[in-house]
């Protein structure tokens, strides 16, 4: 095992092919978990109450997106031949295909989901294949932009939760002293820790940030363990427990958040390489992004068979990374141990799932500001032309004011609006569309 940081980046106490002892690797990995938990376990929560499925449905489908999570990030970090990354990339549930998925529940129910996801995940392995090809289209200015944008719209999710979430603005407690003081204090005790010099504080630093919030939330009686003591001890993975289903509208609709997904997991593997002191561009790093890209699909049609939703590489734990300072791979040996274990036993996972979400956003808002900054890196190491500049400015007006004014589609198709409603998917169109346009106006004034 080598100490040494990763080349070009010093701030770094273990490289990615560095063998971390047990507790340190122990540390990160919980740390990781803490950070994406909520995340996977949030979109089947959203999508069972707008299906209005029961109890013991919505458990199930939580607990499989645990464990599909687990395995799609062994495969991403082990790497299978070419399946896979070789990098720190763990997986969870995504958000960004909530939308379709209500939808295609609503005409034809869970088989229809699953069918459909699976079917529609063929596309983005179909993406990594001819990635190669690609690279005119998905360009580090293009990548840069996309993982700009995840950061600056994961942001208002981070804010959301600072302020209670959307329970409290429900209950009218949204923006309270109590719960600001919480995430602030969450949010000091991390920036504290990482500051230390102890490499231990260090990388624990979320931990202890979260801790520190638990534990004054629970004085302060806002966690109540007795409303889970009811709750089933075990739950076993059942394939096709559902069934399948297919539509054809539901597969397009899935299928063009799935291009753009890959474009997002090509921006997130650009920004973990980055960080990790990798290259971002030559033959190394286009198997290590054609191998994440095809893993992504792969674990999405996987995640279907195992009755979750789709699987997408988590931006917000290459914050994590660059904040511990640990980029080995093997850490994500023992995420996927963590999340598969909280999927087969759901009581330890309610556990979790009582942090309050001011404790939680004081963590997240940290990570998903160091998203954005990864994505700003990828940008400024371009060079920054006048050409450029328009793409990143109409890429980032369309994406951002979306995000912020999402009424602006209101008049629009159904579909477009299901579509279009993401910042990161009408940012993600308008950076390949612009860049492609002007690179062709480019390419014809040289001709």
């Amino acid at each position: 095992m080598s100490n040494a940081p990763a080349t070009g980046q010093p701030d770094l106490i273990y490289g990615l092919e560095d063998t971390p002892p047990f507790w340190d690797a122990v540390f990160a990995a919980l740390q990781h978990l803490l950070a994406m938990f909520v995340a996977v376990v949030t979109p089947p929560l959203i999508i069972a109450a707008a299906l209005k499925l029961d109890t013991a449905t919505t458990g199930y489908l939580v607990s499989m997106s645990l464990v599909a999570s687990g395995i799609s990030s062994f495969i991403q970090c082990r790497r299978f031949g070419r399946l896979g990354a070789g990098l720190l990339c763990v997986q969870g549930t995504s958000y960004s295909f909530i939308a379709p998925i209500i939808a295609a529940g609503q005409l034809g129910g869970l088989p229809l989901i699953f069918g459909s996801c699976m079917a529609a995940a063929s596309l983005e392995m179909l993406v990594s294949v001819a990635l190669r090809y690609l690279q005119k289209i998905i360009t580090p200015l293009v990548s840069g932009i996309v993982v700009t944008l995840i950061g600056l719209s994961l942001i208002k999710v981070g804010i959301i939760a600072c302020g209670g979430g959307y329970s409290a603005m429900s209950n009218g407690s949204f923006g309270s002293m109590q719960n600001l003081m919480l995430s602030g204090l969450v949010l000091i005790c991390i920036v504290i820790s990482n500051q230390c010099g102890n490499k231990y504080l260090r990388m624990s630093s979320i931990v202890i940030g979260l801790i520190v919030g638990y534990i004054v939330s629970w004085c302060l009686g806002l966690i109540d363990f007795n409303s889970i003591s009811g709750y089933g001890a075990f739950h076993f993975p059942t394939p096709f427990r559902y069934g399948l289903d297919f539509s054809w509208s539901a597969f397009i609709a899935l299928g063009l958040i799935y291009v753009i997904t890959s474009i997002e997991a090509y921006g997130d593997i650009t920004a973990n390489s980055q960080i990790t002191g990798l290259k971002v561009q030559g033959a190394d790093f286009m198997k290590r992004a054609q191998g994440g890209i095809l893993a992504d699909g792969f674990n999405s049609m996987l995640a279907g068979m195992l009755n979750s939703f789709p699987n997408s590489i988590f931006a917000q734990n290459n914050g994590l990374i660059l904040l511990t300072g640990i980029a080995s791979r093997r850490v994500g040996y023992y995420i996927a141990a963590m999340l598969v274990l909280l999927g087969l036993f759901p009581y330890v996972g309610l556990i979790f799932s009582l942090m309050p979400e001011p404790v939680l956003g004081g963590a997240t808002l940290l990570m998903f500001g160091t998203v954005a900054a990864a994505g700003i890196r990828i940008l400024v190491s371009q060079e920054i032309d006048r050409k450029a500049s328009l793409v990143i400015a109409i890429s980032l007006a369309l994406g951002i004011g979306v995000e912020m004014v999402p009424d602006i589609l209101c008049r629009m198709p159904q579909t477009i609006r299901e579509i279009f409603s993401s910042g990161i998917t009408t940012g993600s169109c308008a950076a390949i569309i612009t860049n492609l346009l002007i690179r062709h106006k480019k390419d014809d004034s040289q001709a």
